[in-house]
């Protein structure tokens, strides 16, 4: 388990490895940027260089340097940054990837933000609606918080590795630099720099 002060934005992400850091870090936690993701990514393209990106519809921005296949549907507000590369078979939702985030492959990922590097193998998933439809609340060591909303998926520390076939529960937190074994179902948080094998099973990674 982790207290407050390890989910904090500052705790999980370098904010220096994404469009939108300068914004993130007027919030405390993470769950508290979600409703405004929106409005985030339509201030930061308001503000692009209008040479290096190309301006869809109302509120869609990407950079002349990717490859849009023709299958691929967008719907705004969207930012999509330079080196990108898209793929099919993947859906994300209300999101913010950071700088060298991986998710290519079966992936849903909703109301969630991925830190850098953070990756996501084949048919990972985040659940992002409790199935009773009730408000997410994020289990702290020191106290459950809630966060008054419905839909909240998961918060990847820095180089997080999820396994193929994993599911994230709404409002799990991955710290930085820690690994979810494939196919494992994981509810509330996992420290920094540790290895989630299963529930109940979290161990701390070996110094190399």
């Amino acid at each position: 388990t982790m207290n407050k002060e390890q989910m904090t934005i500052k705790a999980l992400f370098d904010t220096s490895k994404t469009q939108a850091g300068r914004r993130l870090s007027k919030y405390t936690y993470p769950w508290e940027v979600l409703p405004h993701i929106g409005e985030i990514a339509e201030a930061i393209g308001k503000r692009l260089p209008q040479d290096e990106y190309n301006h869809l519809g109302k509120n869609i921005w990407i950079h002349k340097s990717v490859n849009v296949p023709p299958t691929v549907a967008l719907r705004g507000p969207a930012v999509i940054g330079p080196k990108t590369e898209i793929r099919n078979s993947v859906e994300l939702k209300n999101v913010i990837l950071f700088d060298g985030v991986q998710v290519p492959h079966f992936n849903y990922v909703g109301d969630s933000i991925l830190g850098y590097k953070a990756h996501m193998g084949a048919g990972a998933v985040t659940s992002n609606v409790k199935a009773d439809k009730d408000l997410v609340k994020i289990h702290a060591e020191d106290g459950d918080i809630e966060t008054e909303l419905k839909k909240v998926g998961a918060f990847i520390g820095d180089e997080g590795e999820i396994g193929c076939n994993s599911v994230l529960n709404p409002g799990t937190v991955i710290g930085k630099n820690s690994n979810v074994y494939p196919l494992s179902s994981v509810r509330g948080c996992v420290n920094a720099n540790s290895i989630y094998k299963k529930e109940g099973e979290i161990v701390e990674k070996e110094e190399r």
